[in-house]
């Protein structure tokens, strides 16, 4: 059996519909989606792509972008660094050649990857960081450029484990 809305929740059913965004063609670009989505990418991409919510790279994909999103399920071919703050997936058709961090990995047998791994808990973005810290977010980037502050690189962007910004804050480098 099946589960459907009630009645009273046709609204917010249609609003998860809505939520669900398939790409089945050659596109390029900069997106950026800063509501939850679930994203599926079966075509061919170019540019940089930043999610909240969950990206799948179907298996006939060819993507190159850097990514950032907070689960990502890949089946196809990425090239750049991937970014996922939850969970990162590479099925065995997967083949990944970038940088990948995320707190879980899973590389299922047969899959293809050539780059580096980092699993770090607990990531900040630049400007979680500038508000935990209450140091302007320009200030953050440019400590982060000159190594004053602990961070990662993902492609432009600059990412801060939690654990180590605690460490940092409080061993009185901030001004």
């Amino acid at each position: 059996m099946g589960l459907r809305p009630r009645r009273d929740d046709k609204n917010n059913a249609s609003e998860e519909m809505g939520r669900n965004i398939e790409i089945n063609a050659e596109m390029q670009g900069n997106l950026v989606f800063k509501d939850p989505v679930n994203l599926k990418i079966n075509g061919k991409f170019i540019g940089s792509l930043d999610t909240h919510g969950s990206l799948a790279i179907g298996e006939t994909s060819e993507v190159d972008a850097n990514i950032i999103s907070d689960n990502v399920i890949i089946a196809g071919k990425v090239t750049g660094d991937v970014l996922a703050h939850k969970m990162l997936v590479l099925l065995p058709t997967a083949v990944v050649l970038g940088n990948i961090v995320s707190p879980k990995v899973n590389i299922v047998e047969g899959a293809i990857f050539n780059g580096k791994c980092q699993m770090v808990e607990g990531l900040l973005s630049m400007e979680e960081v500038a508000h935990y810290l209450e140091i302007d977010g320009e200030e953050i980037e440019r400590m982060a450029n000159t190594g004053e502050i602990p961070g990662i690189k993902s492609g432009r962007a600059w990412l801060f484990e939690k654990q180590k910004i605690e460490i940092w804050a409080g061993s009185a480098k901030v001004a």
